[in-house]
């Protein structure tokens, strides 16, 4: 009987706008995506059920509670059992999760990525190698507004009211924080060749071992 590798789990945390997809995909292409089971973070918001438009508006998404991470935890551990997982699919226009999934299955590599995976303790655990893009501040404010605007039909008087509201102080208090917690630090992201090469060649070392 063949013997079955734990997967090699990755956490790619780090403020909002900072760059973390852009180290994401960084590995999925470099990796290979055929190797590789995507979980992000942000598709684990919490169901608001019935309130309405204004009250889900004015929610904190930027709280750890605001998330289901006891459920991207049982889809982790399920995927290391070798098991498919539906993650769930969020709609960021209306604030609330759709009927729909997508199905994940068990891969060499999984990736997750959040804001705030770091800060739950029961979450870090279970990732074998914690990276953290460590971007300016004006930066990231700049990218989530162009995001947010371009992506998700806010307005831009909405966006800076969030980030001044809920998402600044949020970051002081859980995101950064966090940042003790990381294996590797990354300025700028995945525009950072020199750290992506490294991050590259080790992922390529751990998997080799459990080959």
């Amino acid at each position: 009987m063949a013997t079955r590798h734990i997967p090699l789990t990755i956490g790619v945390a780090g403020g909002t706008g900072s760059g973390k997809t852009t180290v994401a995909n960084v590995i999925l292409e470099r990796v290979g995506k055929q190797r590789i089971a995507y979980l992000p973070h942000d598709a684990y918001y919490r169901e608001l059920g019935n309130l309405p438009p204004d009250q889900k508006a004015a929610m904190n998404f930027d709280h750890p509670d605001s998330l289901e991470t006891e459920l991207m935890i049982k889809h982790i551990e399920q995927l290391k059992l070798g098991n498919p997982i539906e993650i769930p699919i969020y709609d960021f226009s209306t604030h609330s999760r759709t009927d729909r999934t997508i199905r994940v299955e068990p891969q060499p590599v999984i990736i997750v990525e959040g804001i705030l995976l770091f800060a739950d303790k029961n979450l870090r655990d279970l990732l074998d190698v914690k990276i953290f893009v460590d971007t300016d501040p004006d930066i990231r404010f700049i990218r989530r507004l162009q995001r947010d605007i371009t992506e998700r039909g806010r307005t831009t008087e909405n966006v800076i009211q969030q980030y001044l509201t809920t998402v600044r102080p949020m970051h002081l208090e859980f995101v950064e924080p966090s940042k003790r917690y990381a294996n590797v630090i990354i300025p700028e992201g995945g525009l950072n060749e020199v750290a992506m090469e490294m991050v590259i060649a080790r992922i390529e070392s751990l998997l080799s071992r459990k080959a």
